[in-house]
């Protein structure tokens, strides 16, 4: 997880060692706590008497809460600091955490799983900026970014794989222990192993409440509409409601931060084409993922009958792969380039979720499913490792906040937004496995797709970019 030796006028090499481990665990678990419910769903849904919608919704509360409020989070760690931001996200994910393992009814799970998302919106971006302040070298901090992005594809399938050993083995609600225990060690560690920094010289003075507002409750309405599309359709008032005022107060969004004078999301921010096409991958790979680690599940426990534990065991390749692809991942953007890293991370992803496509009702393990799972993590830690890279780099001191605030936004809508609307799809299919095999399908026509538009933006914009040669990672 060490990101590689220091430079000069950087932290000291072990501890800043020390610290990025800290910080990378926190990634991890954030990302970990998406999942915390992926495999005992099921047996959550029986225990609360859950339709298809409550489960949907409790399955996408934590990463509605988490992707709305993350903008807000960066510009607030710009303003008062990463550690300080850290710290205020880990008490709240801590406090939520322990209210969730105890919820005696539904609501109060979904609710406390939406503050989970609330003190993860606060932690996330907030940890990029202490990377940022713990290795200011642009070769060091490239390096961690490079390892950053792997961080959570590595924190979901340790959700995945872990959730369905505890339900097995004890209860789902001692799940939540686990971001406790981080959360608890990050609060008591972050003091004498991260940089304590103020605000971000040239950071905004004000906070942009408006905006905020405008985009939170956006994003909310948005991410809802999408959700409910699986069950009610995408013509029912359920559902159009929602999205139209979403997508109002969207661009009411928009509008309101070009006549802001310290915006929340500085209108050029997103018009780097380079940024754009990374936050796309980002996306594309997030939602294609989370979309694995929430069908097979469903099929392997209600199609063919498995046990929680068994259904865990069969992402153990998965993680194996993931394992190697993530140590690999920074070596390979150092001699590749990451937008060429990116591009072929994609490619191998989009050719994993395509077998997976070719679901069926007796697919059998070893010769249909496990190809697929195979491919995917081979390709998807690559992926998300480059567009980490692409996504932050160059970008001043005072926006680390922001642009990690941005990505995070990314990986948390892929598996939010893009999950909902693939399982609306799947709907719309006569059986359910022909349903999951579509939503299959087309996540890897999304993959694909963005593998061509990065393959795209290396052949121009990109062929002059340092970060397609090694001197850019040389220690």
């Amino acid at each position: 997880m060490r990101p590689g030796p220091t430079r000069p006028g950087s932290a000291g090499h072990g501890s800043s060692g020390r610290g990025f481990a800290l910080l990378g665990a926190v990634q991890a678990v954030l990302i970990f706590t998406i999942m915390i419910l992926s495999v005992p769903l099921p047996l959550v849904a029986r225990e609360f008497g859950l339709g298809p919608s409550g489960v949907l919704l409790l399955s996408a509360a934590y990463g509605l809460s988490f992707s709305s409020l993350l903008l807000l989070g960066g510009r607030l760690a710009d303003r008062h600091g990463g550690r300080r931001m850290l710290r205020a996200g880990l008490l709240l994910l801590a406090a939520a955490s322990v209210a969730s393992a105890v919820a005696p009814t539904y609501p109060l799970l979904l609710a406390t799983r939406f503050v989970q998302g609330v003190g993860a919106a606060l932690a996330a971006p907030a940890a990029v900026a202490v990377v940022r302040a713990l290795l200011p070298q642009p070769a060091a901090y490239g390096r961690a970014m490079a390892t950053w992005g792997g961080l959570s594809v590595l924190g979901a399938t340790a959700g995945n794989l872990l959730s369905g050993a505890v339900a097995a083995w004890a209860s789902w609600r001692w799940l939540f222990g686990v971001p406790v225990l981080v959360a608890v060690a990050g609060l008591a560690l972050s003091g004498r192993l991260l940089p304590s920094a103020g605000p971000v010289p040239g950071a905004p003075s004000a906070l942009d409440v408006r905006g905020a507002a405008l985009a939170t409750t956006g994003v909310c309405a948005a991410s809802y509409g999408l959700v409910a599309a699986g069950e009610h359709g995408w013509g029912a008032p359920t559902v159009l409601g929602p999205l139209v005022v979403g997508a109002a107060l969207l661009v009411a969004f928009a509008a309101a931060e070009r006549r802001t004078a310290d915006p929340l999301l500085p209108p050029g921010f997103l018009a780097d084409r380079r940024r754009a096409t990374a936050l796309a991958a980002v996306m594309a790979t997030a939602a294609g993922t989370a979309l694995t680690f929430l069908l097979l599940p469903l099929y392997l426990q209600q199609v063919r009958g498995w046990g929680v534990l068994a259904t865990s065991a069969a992402f153990l390749p998965y993680a194996a792969v993931l394992l190697l692809a993530g140590r690999l991942a920074a070596p390979l953007t150092a001699r590749y380039g990451a937008a060429a890293v990116t591009a072929g991370g994609l490619a191998v992803a989009a050719a994993g979720l395509a077998l997976l496509a070719g679901l069926a009702p007796a697919t059998p393990y070893v010769t249909g499913l496990l190809p697929g799972l195979l491919l995917l993590p081979a390709g998807a830690g690559p992926a998300f490792a480059g567009a980490a890279v692409l996504a932050t780099h160059g970008v001043p001191p005072d926006r680390t906040g922001l642009a990690a605030g941005v990505l995070n936004t990314a990986m948390e809508l892929g598996p939010t937004t893009g999950v909902a609307a693939l399982m609306a799809l799947a709907a719309t299919r006569p059986t359910e496995v022909g349903g999951y095999a579509a939503a299959f399908a087309a996540a890897a026509a999304g993959l694909a797709l963005t593998a061509v538009a990065v393959t795209s933006l290396t052949r121009s914009t990109l062929s002059e970019h340092p970060l397609n040669h090694t001197e850019e990672y040389s220690a």
